[in-house]
This record gives C-alpha cells, structure tokens and sequence, in this order.
C-alpha cells in the first residue's frame, strides 16, 4: 500500500484529504508543520508528500528543499491557497513533481498522485536497469593486466579521444567500449554499437549515414544512420578491420568534418559522437595489403587499447567463473551452483582460445548438464567437448 504524508497546518483539510485517500486505498500520515514533517520524511519511506506551502516553522518550499537535498526520493506535490507563477516555478526548480491550487479539484488531484506514483516506479526500474547493465558490463579480474586496463579506462574514458580497441575474438572488447562511454561525460546519451562484420558491404553506408526515401530499390522510407542516433553520445564500431575500403572512406570524413550526408542526400548533417573502434586484425598488416587506409587508421588510433587474452590473465579464471554461474543462475531462474575446487584449477589449466566468451559458454553447459555442485568429473565430461 503506497503511504502518502499530508503536510498542513489546518487540521480540516489534513482530516478531509485522510478521508479522500483512504477511499482510495492510500495509507496517510499527518503533520501539522514543516518541523514536525522534517521529522517524519527522515523516519519514515514515504512516496508522495502532499504539502501546503504556509505554514508555521518551516514552509512548505524548506521542507521541500531539505527533502531533495538530503536525497529523500518522496515526491512533492504542493498545495497552496496563495499560489503564483513564480511560486509554482520555484517549486519546480527545487524539485516538486506538481503543484496545485486551494481548494483542490479531486479528478486533479488523484490524477497528479497517480502520476507521480508512476514516475517514482519509472524511476525505480530505471535505476535497477542501469544498474544491472553496470553489472552486467563490469570488468571482472584483480589480474595486474586487468587492473592496468581497469586503470587505463579510468584516465581516457573522460577525454574526449577516439578509440581504438586491439584484442582477440572473445577477449571482451564491447565490454571496454561500454565501460568507456559509462565513465565519460557522454554516459547519459546514446551508446549505438555496429557490427562492421555483420552488415553486408552494400549496406554498411545506409546503417551508418542512414539513406534518402528513393535512394536505392529497398529504400521505402527514410531512415537514420547510427552516426546520427548516437548523436552527443558514443558509436561503437566493432571489427573495422572488414569495412569496405569506400565505408571507410566516408567514416574518415565524418570524423575529418563531424559531418555526414545521407545515402541519396545532399545535406549534411552535423553529429557530435565520439568514435570508440575495435579490432582483431593487425591494421598495420591489413593497410600494408591495400584493405585498410593508413588515414584512418591514423585517426582511430588516437588512443589505443589492447584487451589481454584470457590465458595471459589466468588469475582471474575463478572469479570469472562465479560471476558466470551468478549471471546463470538469474537467466535460468535456478538455484544458485557451486564449483569445486579441483574442477576450477582444472578450467584454469585449461587452454582458452576463445577467451572469455569461451569460458563463458563451458560454464553455461556446465551449469545445465550438472548437479547442484560442479565437480572434476564434470569437466572432464563436458568442458572438453
């Protein structure tokens, strides 16, 4: 049941607004001043304050300024019979989710209430989200590669720089990207990735610069390029090393001008993205074989990152694995699993070609193929398969 604090110094309208909410089915608490409210939001986890503005001791915008600056998430809705603009705006500034005249209208009022009790839950998941996403992008190891890498992020991260990821396949070069963009100034605006691999040659200009009703036989409508979508925030461009040669050369301009033209357009478009590239090819290699220009290469590798392989940081294999069946654990809604020791030097022993992403799947057909406890004998069964 959502509790609701009544803020007022006329014991009439706290009584009538207990009776409306209580029909409702709202769980009400009563103050008769901003002091004796002080006191209540800082003991009790309430999710809307109705709240006068005039009243003895404290006001109504105190309260309301003590609340946001002590970071009570309770959300404001003031009510005054001497209301203005100006108060209204101040409200708003400090942090009140409405505000609403003397006597209030009760469709507005409950509207307002229900509203604000959506946003707060919108909030919540929010912040859950993101913070599953943080977990879920977290950079697992206290090996001294993974620390020095940790350590490096940490400095370029709040440059604006483009970069370039070196790393094998599997090694986790979207998740350095990710951890980039989430420490930089740019972490509130979009982080659009693009397999560079995965788009045919054809198409790989129209999902970057987006194209122009008409441009082509498949182009029913316009539509916006990665580049422009991630606008103000990061465009991760993963495995450059197979963008076609004539790709490049229109990537090397966005970078050159900031600026991009759609396919079949003729205006351009300014964007404001930083560039985060990755790769596991040798670029130099590739350039001295004419499938990769020096230019860009040049541009990309302003700031260079090499993600070690997993079998050059073998220290972290067991705290990767008990993330791993963590992670499991959640997706298959099933009881958490343990793995016994001899069974994790033996994954530690092992050799990891595939990297982490290799890992990562053994663990998986472990934890479904096996009983509560992962044991040697389970892996010799089926992490060798």
């Amino acid at each position: 049941m959502h509790k609701i604090l009544i803020i007022d110094d006329e014991k009439s309208i706290r009584l009538a607004l207990k009776e409306i909410l209580k029909a409702e089915n709202y769980k009400t608490d009563e103050a008769a001043d901003g002091e004796q409210a002080i006191a209540m939001l800082q003991n009790t986890d309430y999710d809307i304050a109705l709240c006068d503005i005039k009243m003895p001791k404290y006001d109504g915008m105190e309260v309301l300024q003590f609340a946001k600056t002590e970071g009570i998430s309770t959300a404001f809705i003031m009510i005054t019979a001497h209301g203005n603009i100006e108060q209204a705006v101040e409200a708003t500034k400090l942090g009140a989710f409405d505000f609403i005249q003397k006597p209030p209208d009760l469709n507005r009022l409950l509207l307002s209430i229900r509203n604000a009790l959506e946003n707060k839950t919108l909030k919540t998941e929010t912040s859950y989200l993101k913070q599953k996403i943080n977990y879920n992008i977290e950079i697992v190891g206290e090996s001294a590669a993974i620390l020095e890498l940790k350590e490096y992020i940490s400095k370029i991260a709040l440059s604006d720089a483009k970069v370039l990821i070196e790393g094998q396949n599997g090694t986790g070069k979207e998740l350095v990207a990710r951890q980039i963009h989430a420490q930089s100034k740019r972490s509130k605006h979009p982080f659009i990735e693009v397999n560079c691999a995965a788009i045919p040659n054809e198409l790989i200009e129209s999902e970057l610069f987006g194209h122009e009703k008409g441009a082509f036989t498949s182009a029913i409508k316009n539509r916006t390029g990665k580049f422009e979508m991630a606008d103000n925030g990061t465009i991760f461009l993963d495995e450059i090393g197979d963008m076609s040669l004539n790709a490049q050369a229109k990537v090397l301009r966005a970078l050159q001008e900031r600026k991009i033209t759609k396919v079949g357009g003729e205006k351009d478009i300014e964007v404001n993205t930083r560039v985060i590239a990755a790769t596991n090819k040798d670029l130099k290699k590739e350039i001295q074989n004419g499938n990769f220009r020096e230019d860009l290469y040049h541009r990309l590798s302003v700031l260079v990152v090499k993600v070690p392989p997993l079998d050059d940081r073998k220290k972290d294999i067991p705290l990767l694995i008990k993330k791993f069946l963590k992670d499991l654990s959640g997706e298959y809604k099933n009881k958490p699993k343990q793995m016994d020791e001899d069974a994790i030097k033996m994954l530690i022993n092992k050799n990891w070609p595939g990297n982490v992403r290799e890992l990562r799947n053994v663990v998986e057909r472990l934890f479904i193929m096996s009983g509560d406890t992962i044991s040697k004998d389970d892996c010799i069964r089926y992490a060798y398969k």
